[in-house]
């Protein structure tokens, strides 16, 4: 594998914007459109080693806007490696499960409704899947044992269940942003780093002790008016977005001194706290480690201020214990 620059293979993903479902209504008849071999042969690239090392083969194909609904011819291309099928009709990847090679599969945009009876078991090596802009409403069968990102946005998914660290444990990136959940309950994977749940309508943060590695929250535009459920096992956090929330006031951002130590960043832009007076001020006094708010960077005068009006909270707080 080591022929393979993963590196270049994989640096048009990075930054990605997340993509959301378009096309057909559900009821919509779609026309079947079969692959044949040689609409494979001609978007074959990469020529590589193959796993037994006896013989080469091209490990790379780009089949994305075919209008594919059936993709059967595709079983015996066992060595490919990378395969990008965004912008069919496909609704089974079934075909798939002969391609035990795969590293890099993108699915994006088709009508795949269940997880079930999909042939993931069979992809040990898969590090990189992204199903965004399907009809998925869970997670149930799917196992990923080498998955490093794991894209599920714009699907229906209304609760987390079953990404528990067994069948998941080299899982650092997950993406879940427009979907249904209404907690972060349920994704227990303590090697996790970075985790996008923008844009679902979550109203309550649980189970996050578990993400103990995490070093990215995005959470923006749900539902959420308090910050508790974040927790002091969290020790890595240095990204935190709440953008677009319903954070009222500075009593809300109490819970987050509970990862004050290692946060670096907060974004709290569009939230009904901000339309306060001294809103920097109040949260550098909470949180006076922040190098930048709302991607601003805090500034020496700014970080000074805070300092002081903390001395002077202390000072206050000494002299009404004196006349008690």
């Amino acid at each position: 594998m080591s022929e393979v620059d993963e590196d270049a293979i994989l640096s048009d993903i990075e930054g990605e914007e997340e993509t959301q479902q378009e096309g057909a209504e559900e009821d919509e008849k779609v026309e079947i459109c079969h692959l044949t071999q040689e609409t494979i042969s001609e978007k074959l690239s990469l020529l590589c080693r193959t796993g037994d090392g006896l013989g080469h083969a091209f490990v790379r194909v780009d089949l994305k806007d075919k209008g594919l609904s059936d993709i059967d011819v595709i079983s015996s291309f066992i060595h490919l490696r990378f395969l990008d099928l965004s912008n069919n009709h496909l609704t089974d990847l079934y075909p798939l499960q002969s391609l035990t090679q795969l590293l890099w599969l993108k699915v994006d945009n088709n009508a795949v409704a269940s997880l079930k009876d999909q042939p993931f078991d069979q992809f040990t090596y898969l590090q990189w899947l992204s199903m965004a802009g399907n009809r998925l409403t869970d997670l149930d069968g799917l196992v990923g044992p080498a998955l490093e990102s794991l894209n599920l946005s714009g699907n229906r998914i209304q609760r987390v269940t079953g990404l528990q660290s067994g069948c998941f444990d080299n899982l650092v990136t997950l993406e879940l942003r427009g979907n249904m959940l209404e907690t972060t309950d349920g994704i227990d994977l303590p090697n996790l780093q970075k985790l996008y749940l923008a844009q679902n309508v979550i109203t309550h943060l649980e189970g996050l002790e578990k993400l103990e590695r995490l070093t990215t929250l995005h959470l923006r535009d749900n539902q959420l008016d308090t910050l508790v459920g974040l927790s002091d096992k969290m020790k890595c956090l240095q990204y935190l977005n709440v953008r677009g929330n319903l954070i009222l006031d500075e009593n809300a951002l109490q819970s987050i001194t509970l990862v004050s130590k290692t946060l670096r960043a907060l974004v709290l832009s569009d939230n009904p706290l901000v339309e306060g007076t001294d809103y920097r001020l109040n949260v550098l006094v909470v949180l006076p480690q922040l190098e930048r708010l709302d991607k601003e960077p805090v500034s020496p005068e700014e970080r000074t201020e805070a300092l002081e009006r903390i001395k002077e909270l202390k000072e206050e707080e000494i002299s009404e214990e004196d006349l008690q």
